[in-house]
């Protein structure tokens, strides 16, 4: 099943580009977010700032990170003017894969809407 939430969370926390980096680093696997950083690997992956909010959020959690190839895909076309075969190789998927992800609709992903009753017993944001 596709979580569709979490990468809602992700795309929040991280943005678009953050998530794209770490699902090109760990998607389909999970990942154990250390809480801690210092000496993790998931620096040396998905550099400091990821990893630092990753570990705010998800620390000392496993996370099963997203494919999100639809994402990777238009990104990979819009942004990087890839061709088909080139965002198939980066997938791991075939071409007609990828034009199949074109022809569907965009998923749009969203937060899990807050709930303005309820306070905020952990935020992300430590300003």
């Amino acid at each position: 099943m596709k979580d569709h939430r979490l990468v809602g969370e992700l795309l929040g926390l991280l943005g678009e580009e953050g998530l794209i980096r770490l699902a090109e680093e760990h998607a389909g696997v999970r990942l154990y977010v250390p809480s801690y950083t210092e000496r993790s690997q998931l620096i040396d992956t998905v550099g400091q700032d990821i990893a630092s909010k990753l570990s705010r959020r998800y620390g000392g959690d496993y996370i099963s990170v997203p494919l999100v190839r639809d994402l990777r895909a238009r990104r990979y076309r819009d942004d990087d003017g890839l061709s088909n075969a080139q965002i198939a190789r980066k997938l791991g998927i075939t071409e007609s894969g990828v034009e199949r992800l074109f022809q569907r609709s965009p998923i749009k992903y969203r937060m899990k809407k807050s709930d303005d009753r309820q306070i905020e017993m952990f935020p992300l944001n430590q300003d």
